[in-house]
């Protein structure tokens, strides 16, 4: 049993006197095709009763129609998360489906991503924002290529939890030789991957029947030789991923809007009691604290892309009509500083001391996203927190071959590739590496003519930096 397991195993055995978590928790599935990706998220829903009684009605009753499930009242569960007309027609997931529900224990947001390698990119998108990401194999077909694509997505974004639901365990007959040798597969890749043991992310591989229910929400007889938790035991206890980086990263806030209403409030804050007069020399700077936290009376420097930075104190906080004396990431929040200096939009406050040189060298790794190659040569638009520059792309110098996990040559990146280029932009951007800033070392690539994505992008260090900690594929 590993490390991970044991520690996981140990904090559910607690349920009844652990303290309830106190933040949102969000996560979203991955895997193959017809891995049971919307069932199982339809079995959580279920199970955990976050459906309402008309929308299981209806469930049941387009279950019926197209005679699924055997027994009278069966229904399919895939039918709660695939709401499009051409996911139901096709028993496939296309877009990713959002849903919210909650247990005694927990809030949670989960993002039901497709399986199809086109849709790779929707896989990008669900789990770059997610506290722990659940991904499926079928219990008959093993680890495959999209496996392998999936997880190195998730070592790529350091996503905090892994959690690998060998789905479909009923039917290969609930055997263990069949769980132990897929178990052994994950673990083999993940090795390669450096996925677990890291000391970023955690690993955990759990035997499932979405259909049936088996150690969805609660643990399964017909798997005793299986001694960890249900895999809603698992959501329920893991720490959020801001709980994990809250104390190590330091405070950053990308404005987002300038707040200047020189008396002119709106009616609804008027007749709230807001007076007129004390707001005609109110400014403040709106946004959401994406790394640590910030306290009334601490140093901070404004980073102004193209301009020194200039150092001030923040002297308020304001948050939904009150004062606070401290905030913490993700709140969005309005801050006062103490200087009346030119902040405006796509500027980012930060500790004080905490912050490198702005770059206009951006070495990245890329998830190409778009079914238009990228090229040397080519120019694109970078989205940096709420700052939007030109660039160019200078080089491609490679990208990670699925079968050995190794960064091969290569000078073009197509749909679905990983890896490694070097972007000249139009201004300077205080870039940080993903490796340590998760949020601001982030971007995404946008098309300059139809303003579509064409890849996410994390930050990579300047070679000959920090030589001990740049982040390779």
């Amino acid at each position: 049993m590993s490390t991970e397991t044991a520690s996981l195993i140990a904090a559910t055995d607690g349920l009844e006197s652990a303290p309830l978590p106190s933040t949102l928790f969000r996560f979203a599935t991955a895997g193959s095709v017809d891995d049971g990706k919307s069932t199982l998220v339809g079995r959580l829903l279920h199970d955990s009763k976050a459906i309402l009684a008309d929308q299981l009605d209806a469930v049941a009753r387009t279950s019926a129609d197209r005679g699924f499930g055997g027994d009278k009242g069966g229904i399919d569960l895939a039918l709660l998360t695939d709401g499009l007309r051409a996911e139901r027609e096709q028993g496939i997931t296309i877009d990713v489906a959002y849903r919210y529900f909650a247990t005694d224990r927990r809030s949670f947001i989960l993002a039901d991503c497709p399986g199809h390698v086109q849709y790779t990119k929707n896989t990008v998108t669900g789990a770059s924002t997610a506290d722990a990401v659940v991904v499926l194999i079928d219990a008959r077909k093993g680890v495959l290529e999209q496996t392998r694509r999936h997880l190195s997505v998730l070592q790529l974004l350091r996503v905090a939890h892994v959690i690998v639901a060998v789905n479909k365990i009923d039917l290969v007959d609930f055997s263990e030789q069949v769980f132990r040798d897929i178990e052994a597969d994950v673990r083999k890749v993940a090795e390669e991957l450096g996925l677990g043991s890291d000391g970023v992310s955690d690993l955990l591989v759990v035997p499932v029947s979405a259909l049936d229910g088996d150690n969805v929400v609660d643990r399964s007889e017909r798997t005793p030789w299986y001694n960890g938790p249900a895999l809603l035991e698992v959501l329920e206890t893991l720490p959020a991923a801001d709980e994990l980086e809250a104390e190590l990263e330091s405070f950053r806030f990308p404005v987002q809007l300038v707040i200047r209403p020189q008396g002119a409030l709106a009616p609804d804050a008027v007749a709230a009691g807001l007076d007129v007069e004390a707001y005609r020399d109110y400014r403040a700077y709106a946004g959401q604290i994406t790394e640590g936290s910030v306290k009334v009376g601490d140093e901070v420097t404004v980073l102004t892309p193209g301009h020194e930075p200039r150092t001030t104190t923040v002297v308020g906080i304001d948050f939904a009509g009150r004062s606070l004396e401290e905030a913490a990431a993700p709140q969005s929040v309005a801050l006062r500083l103490a200087d009346e200096l030119d902040v405006a939009r796509g500027d980012t406050i930060a500790a004080a001391g905490t912050v490198r040189e702005a770059s206009a060298d951006l070495y990245s790794s890329l998830c190409w996203l778009s079914p238009k190659p990228l090229r040397e040569g080519q120019k694109v638009l970078v989205k940096h927190g709420t700052r939007t520059v030109q660039a160019l792309v200078r080089t491609v110098s490679g990208k990670l071959d699925l079968a050995t996990f190794k960064v091969e040559p290569a000078s073009s990146l197509e749909l679905n590739d990983i890896g490694h280029a070097q972007l000249r932009l139009a201004a300077a951007l205080p870039l940080e590496n993903y490796l340590h800033h998760r949020r601001t070392g982030a971007f995404l690539v946008i098309d300059p003519i139809d303003g579509n994505t064409l890849a996410a992008g994390l930050v990579k260090d300047h070679p000959g930096d920090h030589e001990d900690e740049r982040y390779v594929i």
